[in-house]
């Protein structure tokens, strides 16, 4: 899967993201939904588990950088 296909996907935080951790987030891809280890897309950015993000760079195989999809 290319990175033009995971970037803009939408998932949900399993592990938070954030400065000095590796996160996890489930995503649905290819008929299902996998996790990936996750990065926050801006660096300080802490996400809580069970926010919704969007994958905003992706690092094959299982790796992405995301964002917050919704303000809060």
């Amino acid at each position: 899967m290319g990175d033009v296909s995971m970037v803009g996907l939408m998932g949900r935080v399993t592990g938070t993201v954030g400065p000095g951790l590796v996160g996890e987030v489930i995503v649905r891809v290819r008929g299902g939904a996998e996790h990936f280890l996750a990065y926050p897309a801006q660096g300080a950015q802490r996400i809580e588990s069970g926010t919704v993000v969007m994958v905003v760079e992706y690092l094959p195989p299982r790796t992405v950088y995301v964002s917050p999809a919704y303000d809060s």
